[in-house]
């Protein structure tokens, strides 16, 4: 189900600012003009809206501990980008000492990751998993033993040149963090996936006064802590939408993913090669998709050089 590209655009003109990120950028930068600043990211865009508003607000972004920052009432969100060259590990423990420090006091319910070349290996490990290590350094600094229980919804794609850019939601309200019992949370992977395990939940629920929000982690072909149907897109695709299904019925938004009690979808689909668009396409149409979702399709690098498709959601009720 392709969207137009005018599916989500510049805020309303009685808005002066929102937390927007662009994507199709030749490298990823903090683009600001005026009170408004736009983070700009290298994932073309196969289908569907170029760009996601994160946060909208009445305010101007200002820029605190490094971070691009958004303020709306109880929420806030950020952008940053680490200085070119940097060590893919420095400058991620160093981006998330930012990010802790600009949200301080906040709870912190999304983190989109953006990093280069996340397949790469260099001196015999891989970018990700250098990746993983910074991030998670820096969240057991931040809140120390046991700080897997802070762990919020995230993703990290390969976003071409780089530097490694992040996004993120926080806010006042207590979030519950969530995981799919048919899945090995990806904080307590073995040692097979790296030196420190990746340092997400696989969903977090935000419950507001008049609004709730679940965000969906970046959701691919696993089971247990293992990849499923190696070189099968169509057998991914199905342990994908499958995994949906069940963090989300877990968190309690229904089995169907929120479509029978009316959530607003927003998804974004993320391929590895443009070859594959029109089967994930037609894939999602004919089994998961709903009239009225937004959704964006991505050509991305995923975490594992052996997954082909990764979703992420937004539910908003």
């Amino acid at each position: 189900m392709l969207r137009p590209e005018s599916t989500i655009l510049a805020p309303p003109s009685s808005l002066r600012s929102a937390c927007r990120v662009i994507f199709g950028a030749s490298a990823a930068r903090i683009d600001r003009t005026g009170c408004t600043a736009t983070l700009e990211v290298g994932l073309p865009v196969l289908g569907g809206a170029p760009d996601e508003v994160l946060l909208q607000t009445s305010q101007a972004s200002e820029t605190r501990h490094g971070c691009v920052m958004f303020d709306a009432g109880t929420e806030t969100a950020g952008l940053a980008v680490a200085a070119p060259d940097t060590d893919l590990e420095t400058a991620a423990r160093d981006l998330y000492r930012q990010l802790f420090a600009a949200t301080r006091g906040r709870r912190l319910y999304r983190v989109w990751n953006y990093v280069p070349g996340i397949n790469a290996v260099h001196a015999g490990l891989e970018n990700y998993r250098r990746f993983c290590r910074g991030r998670s350094v820096a969240f057991e600094e931040q809140f120390g033993v046991g700080y897997q229980r802070q762990l919020p919804a995230a993703s990290a794609v390969g976003a071409n040149p780089g530097p490694l850019a992040i996004a993120f939601l926080a806010g006042d309200a207590a979030p519950r963090h969530f995981e799919n019992p048919r899945q090995v949370p990806a904080f307590e992977y073995p040692a097979d996936y790296g030196p420190r395990p990746p340092s997400f939940s696989r969903a977090t629920l935000v419950d507001r006064a008049a609004r709730r929000q679940l965000f969906v982690s970046g959701t691919a072909a696993i089971r247990g802590h293992a990849t499923i149907a190696v070189g099968d897109l169509a057998g991914q695709l199905a342990c994908t939408r499958e995994n949906l299904h069940i963090i989300a019925a877990t968190t309690g938004a229904g089995a169907d993913f929120g479509a029978a009690d009316g959530w607003e979808r927003t998804l974004k689909v993320y391929i590895r090669h443009a070859r594959d668009l029109a089967n994930v396409s037609h894939d999602l149409d004919d089994h998961f998709l709903r009239p009225g979702d937004t959704v964006t399709y991505l050509l991305a690098d995923l975490c594992r050089s052996d997954l082909l498709v990764e979703i992420e959601a937004v539910l908003t009720l």
